[in-house]
């Protein structure tokens, strides 16, 4: 195996999956580097969920294979795969019933034999680094968007995951929130030296904190490469994504000083 192969933590090659007679994926292919933030971007409906969500384990694909850390991602290394990955939903899946700190110490419970009081203070260290430890005793209805964001990452990382999967993790966040949310993700990938595997169709916030990143159009990854070679990029494909906000901001901009805007059905 080479030195390349080696920094390769997660290898993707022609997954497949469909529903019925509707193609999500077809043949999607990535490769995501050991300690970095990795994100796909594309637009609503592309099937970046889907492929997320196959990866993780929580769908089956049709077809394609899939390596985690070398070794080719079958039933028999799935329990592996799962200790040492975890998964911060687009819905944050937290339980309702439970206290922000028993929401965090219930992967430890679940997948660990530790004693109860080392499972206590992980969670509240969790919490500590997340912030939100003051908060321990609430439940998640009695915190703000943000808070539960924290929350549900704190879950996420109690852990201590080699890899960590975020499914739109800005979905219904105001802007102000979406930076927090990626600058977040950047920080503590940073600090606590997990991968990151993002999907999201935030543009210039992903190509803020990511490493690489991959557009994923009409089931097939079209653009793998850095936010650099992302922004320069020429493909039609990508243009039209990645230039789509500049474009309605110009056409605010030249709204609000009162000037006529070419429709695209004139």
């Amino acid at each position: 195996m080479s030195a390349g192969q080696t920094d390769l933590l997660l290898e993707v090659e022609g997954l497949r999956k469909s529903f019925g007679d509707h193609v999500v994926l077809a043949g999607v292919g990535l490769a995501v580097r050991r300690g970095s933030v990795c994100t796909v971007l594309g637009p609503s409906g592309a099937g970046k969920s889907v492929f997320l969500k196959c990866l993780g384990g929580v769908e089956q694909p049709d077809a394609g294979t899939i390596r985690f850390d070398g070794r080719l991602l079958n039933a028999a290394a799935r329990a592996d795969f799962q200790r040492r990955s975890s998964f911060l939903f687009q819905s944050n899946a937290l339980f309702d019933s439970l206290t922000a700190l028993e929401n965090v110490a219930l992967p430890l419970e679940q997948t660990t034999g530790l004693p109860d009081h080392e499972i206590r203070e992980r969670s509240l260290e969790a919490l500590r680094q997340l912030e939100i430890e003051n908060f321990r005793d609430r439940y998640p209805s009695q915190l703000s968007g943000g808070m539960q964001k924290r929350l549900a990452l704190a879950r996420a990382i109690v852990t201590r995951p080699e890899l960590v999967f975020f499914d739109e993790p800005t979905a219904g966040l105001d802007p102000l929130r979406r930076n927090a949310v990626f600058a977040m993700i950047a920080k503590y990938q940073r600090q606590f030296g997990f991968t990151a595997l993002v999907v999201t169709h935030d543009v210039v916030e992903a190509l803020i904190a990511s490493d690489r990143v991959a557009l994923l159009d009409r089931g097939r990854i079209c653009f793998e490469g850095t936010p650099a070679e992302f922004s320069a990029s020429t493909n039609s494909v990508v243009r039209g994504f990645r230039d789509s906000a500049e474009a309605l901001g110009s056409s605010l901009a030249a709204i609000r000083r009162g000037e006529s805007i070419q429709s695209d059905d004139a």
